[in-house]
């Protein structure tokens, strides 16, 4: 594998902090130990040492961003310094934990992408976290980002794959934090093992037309288009329909004829209504009062006064001459009453006729002209019945439109999901094609993670790349896998994998690794692990860090010789039963 001669590599990290342990790394193997003293005891840990600490600083000064509620954002006043060796240019530079928006920085950069300005104020040369980032991106991966690109990895994505941070970064090789969306997993290992990056943004972008697609289905459901629902053919006949009515209710608002004087008409014809009712109330009182008075003319025939005598007569009475004399009276009085009784009925009976005929003769009249007006009405509609069909052309128009609308979106959504079909079968055949055209440096990484895995195991693991609907999927895998220890070494083969890959590819990079992925792992595999990582960082020209224990070295299964190269590549001891034999000079 021919190894570009052009390094980058970190030489030291340092801290404005004199308390501060210093460490000094060269090219190749470098480890930083956590050493048992004799003053510890069981209950110290090298846990508070600070080796995952010096990752958290090399990230920091590598232009991560400060999260306040971290442990490093507590060291208030301290400055870290990382001099570093990129792209053939020593720099050193310095950030601020008070102030890491600046970035200072000393050396020579005259061949920098980016170029800093000299700062009265700090009294050297700055430039911004991000004109960092992007030198380092630059300078580092040859990594130009273009802004209208989206999903194209970063220099931040790409160097916590290099330099893994926290427990969740060592758990999926292919990942550096648990929650990694599908993209960045697919941009930064294509990148990672010197795949088209492109055709992985591509398949991010048809994912993102796929979701346009079902944002369109769901659209036509919204609120709007709620009573619309249906298929193609379904509304294609309701549009008909809509059209059809539509059509119709022009024409009868063009045909339509409104009285000038329809509201006053309408009034004379609700009075004529109004009158006649009157009219009829009266009739048929008049009718009531009738009957009564004809009932009375009929009245029984009063008793003569012989009658009365003869009754008298038969019990043994006589009446005198006197007594019948005012019987006489009284009778004649009697009939004169009923007489006048009967001449006031049936005048009363004659004037109820004439007055009943009178009632009759009117509400012709007012029936005659209040039809003339109900046709008056009938001929010319009402102003409320022209509003009603007003009102219904512009809720069928309505629904006419968003019928149309629901029709031309779900053409849209049947019309982009075949394209879509078309445009992955065609990213997928490109996408295979480049494969094949790459053949030579993916067989490169493929054999590389297979000569790794055999390396540590008697069996060699396999690496895989397949293309599929869903973009590029990576997997690893060793056999008799399961514990945590095989699933670290894992990701110990493929991280050795990429660095070598783009060691190619680009120019000598760095590896870190912490003693997390060694956690749980045999003591032999550890061994091979390192010696593995010695010849692989010495033969491809690119730096590897470990941080470790004193305590997990596997001594005893180094190969012969090896014990003295790994004592030699010790770059900084720290104590965990002196708090100044820590890295910071005090317990993490």
């Amino acid at each position: 594998m021919m190894v570009s001669s052009i390094k980058t590599m970190i030489k030291s990290v340092k801290s404005t902090n004199k308390n501060f342990k210093e460490v000094h790394f060269k090219n190749g193997f470098n480890i930083v130990l956590a050493d048992r003293t004799v003053k510890s005891n069981d209950k110290d840990s090298r846990n508070g040492t600070g080796k995952s600490t010096l990752i958290e600083i090399i990230h920091f000064c590598l232009g991560a961003d400060l999260d306040k509620k971290s442990f490093l954002a507590s060291l208030k006043g301290y400055s870290f310094i990382i001099e570093i060796e990129l792209k053939g240019n020593n720099l050193s530079v310095l950030r601020n934990i008070d102030d890491p928006s600046v970035i200072q920085i000393e050396g020579d950069f005259s061949k920098l992408p980016i170029q800093p300005q000299y700062n009265e104020l700090y009294k050297t040369y700055i430039i911004s976290e991000q004109e960092w980032k992007t030198i380092l991106a630059e300078s580092m991966f040859n990594l130009k980002k273009d802004k209208n690109t989206k999903y194209q990895p970063s220099f931040r994505s790409l160097i916590s794959y290099f330099v893994r941070k926290g427990l969740s970064s060592f758990n999926d090789p292919f990942k550096y934090f648990s929650s990694q969306k599908s993209w960045s997993i697919q941009s930064n290992n294509n990148f990672l093992l010197g795949l088209d990056v492109n055709f992985a943004i591509q398949f991010q972008k048809i994912k993102d037309e796929k979701d346009s697609i079902k944002n369109i289905k769901k659209v036509i459901n919204d609120e709007s288009l709620k009573d619309i629902l249906g298929s193609m053919g379904e509304l294609q006949a309701e549009r008909v329909r809509l059209t059809e009515e539509s059509n119709d209710l022009d024409k009868q608002i063009k045909t339509f004829k409104v009285h000038p004087q329809y509201k006053k008409i309408q009034e004379e014809a609700d009075l004529f209504t109004e009158e006649i009712h009157f009219k009829l109330n009266q009739i048929n009182l008049d009718q009531r009062i009738l009957i009564e008075y004809e009932n009375s003319l009929i009245v029984e025939e009063d008793i003569s006064i012989s009658k009365v005598e003869e009754v008298y007569s038969e019990a043994g009475l006589v009446f005198n001459k006197e007594v019948i004399s005012r019987l006489t009276d009284v009778e004649n009085f009697h009939k004169s009453i009923i007489k006048n009784r009967k001449d006031y009925l049936a005048n009363e009976i004659q004037r109820i006729n004439i007055e009943i005929d009178n009632f009759t003769n009117d509400i012709e009249k007012l029936s005659k002209k209040r039809a003339d007006l109900v046709s008056i009405l009938e001929t010319h509609s009402a102003l409320d019945e022209y509003s009603y069909i007003q009102n219904r052309q512009t809720e069928v128009k309505r629904k006419l439109e968003n019928v149309k609308m629901a029709l031309d979106r779900l053409n849209k959504f049947e019309e982009n999901k075949s394209n879509l079909k078309i445009k992955l079968e065609e990213l997928i055949q490109n996408s295979r094609i480049d494969f094949i055209e790459r053949s030579q440096i993916i067989d490169k990484a493929l054999s590389l993670f297979n000569q790794y895995s055999k390396y540590l195991y008697s069996n060699a693991g396999t690496l895989s790349i397949d293309i599929s609907k869903a973009g590029y999927k990576y997997k690893v895998d060793i056999k008799s896998s399961g514990s945590q220890g095989i699933n670290y070494m894992k990701v110990f083969c493929y991280d050795l994998t990429f660095t070598a890959i783009q060691s190619e590819l680009n120019h000598s990079l760095f590896l870190i690794h912490d003693s997390t992925i060694f956690d749980g792992v045999d003591e032999r595999q550890v061994a091979k692990s390192l010696e593995l990582a010695y010849q692989e960082s010495d033969d491809k020209k690119y730096q590897y860090i470990c941080t470790l224990n004193s305590d997990n070295i596997p001594y005893n299964d180094f190969s012969k010789g090896f014990k003295e190269k790994f004592d030699k590549s010790i770059r900084l001891t720290l104590k965990d039963g002196d708090e100044k034999g820590s890295l910071l000079g005090f317990k993490v």
